[in-house]
């Protein structure tokens, strides 16, 4: 197996340095496309059902510099699926520009009446990607210069005949 072509250098900052005993950002596996964030919270936190989404340190802090690379905060499969622990803004993204300090929004999907998600300090409760970014030259025109055999069908054209 070949190795990337793309591995640009990242710096992190561990701001809690609890997350040294609890688990430096490392990829769980050899072919893990995401490193896991901890909660980096001082008592357990109780996230009631519907209630509004809660930000939650994680502990750590980005240095990228570069502008073709984002980082993308997405949910734990566990969390989510078995338990209903998922991101308040579905998917955060985390500019190139970004060097504070990363919170990952939390919210409980559970329908209300159910019992609250309990966080732990040090609980694995997201998961951080690191992503090229395509940034084109946008061209304002009056009209495009080609055309495509699906044109301007909407949602469902391709699959409907």
């Amino acid at each position: 197996m070949s190795s990337p072509s793309f591995t640009p250098e990242i710096e992190v900052k561990v701001l809690d340095k609890r997350l040294n005993d609890w688990g430096l950002p490392t990829y769980q596996s050899e072919m893990a496309a995401a490193i896991d964030l901890h909660a980096c919270i001082d008592a357990p936190m109780q996230i009631e059902p519907q209630a509004k989404a809660v930000l939650i340190p994680s502990g750590l802090a980005l240095y990228m510099n570069n502008p073709h690379v984002a980082a993308v905060i997405l949910p734990r499969s566990g969390l989510g699926h078995k338990h209903g622990l998922v991101l308040g803004n579905g998917t955060g993204l985390i500019d190139p520009d970004y060097t504070a300090q990363i919170f990952v929004s939390v919210w409980n999907r559970n329908p209300a009446g159910n019992d609250p998600i309990v966080i732990q300090p040090g609980e694995r409760i997201a998961q951080m990607m690191f992503l090229p970014v395509i940034r084109p030259n946008l061209s304002v025109v009056e009209e495009f210069s080609g055309e495509t055999a699906r044109g301007g069908g909407g949602f469902g054209s391709t699959g409907s005949k």
